[in-house]
């Protein structure tokens, strides 16, 4: 068996195990364990966990980065809100939140109270702090609180 078999069955039994179809993996720590290069790892992701196959994928780099895999549940509402998700990016401008919000709902992805409380949960008075740091939280909550209704 290829090695980015066994990475993937390594990640997918974690997948089964975990509560809520999420999990956090440190890539230098899963290429050890492996005995591989971190670019390895990268390349099992990247190919094997994408949005199209109803993942998450978000990670963060550094000394104490992470991976963060997170699968949704199947169907097309699910995968088109993956899609939504997935066009996000690391931040988000309150405007441009709060269209994807009504499209969401526009699209009955969401009812209208998801919606209000979304745009509740996201607006500048609900995240209290400068810019860019403003614009990178509310991208976080709005992924989140869509990838809870997905």
């Amino acid at each position: 068996m290829k090695l980015s078999n066994i990475i993937e069955d390594f990640i997918n039994e974690m997948l089964k195990e975990s509560v809520g179809g999420e999990i956090e993996l440190q890539r230098n720590a899963l290429a050890d364990k492996f005995s591989c290069v971190p670019s390895q790892i990268n390349y099992v992701i990247s190919t094997r966990f994408s949005p199209e196959k109803g993942y998450l994928v978000e990670s963060r780099r550094g000394g104490g980065g992470y991976i963060r895999i997170t699968r949704v549940a199947s169907g097309d509402r699910s995968m088109r809100l993956m899609h939504v998700i997935n066009s996000i990016g690391v931040q988000i401008a309150y405007g441009d939140a709060c269209a994807i919000i009504k499209n969401c709902y526009d699209y009955d992805l969401i009812d209208q109270d998801m919606a209000k409380i979304m745009v509740s949960a996201i607006t500048d008075k609900a995240l209290p702090v400068k810019q860019p740091a403003r614009d990178k939280i509310r991208a976080c909550i709005l992924k989140n609180m869509l990838v809870a209704v997905a």
